[in-house]
């Protein structure tokens, strides 16, 4: 594990361990779904074209997932391999549950 990095859990409190750069990639995407977020409540306030205010949506929720996808990769890579490591197999039934909702309609 990379000095930057912190364990899954450590001290009772669970945590991710990623790379500084990982960050750095989420927050921008998470920054520009804001602003998407932002421009969809702009074209609804201008009463924009339903269509092109639904297109805005799905556009919003592709990079949602697109976030969550790297975010469910690093974890499986990661805590879930550790976990499984220390024997904690657990972690399968909560990563069932993670995806379920991941992939809720």
């Amino acid at each position: 594990m990379a000095p930057e990095e912190q364990s899954c859990h450590g001290d009772g409190e669970r945590k991710s361990h990623h790379s500084d750069k990982m960050k750095s990639n989420l927050v921008a995407r998470l920054n520009r779904i804001e602003g998407q977020i932002r421009g969809v409540k702009g074209l609804i306030e201008k009463d924009a074209y339903c269509d092109d205010v639904l297109n805005q949506i799905a556009a919003c929720q592709s990079a949602l997932n697109s976030v969550g996808k790297l975010l469910l990769e690093g974890h499986m890579r990661s805590c879930v391999v550790e976990r499984l490591q220390e024997g904690d197999h657990e972690v399968i039934d909560e990563l069932l549950v993670t995806i379920t909702k991941l992939i809720k309609k």
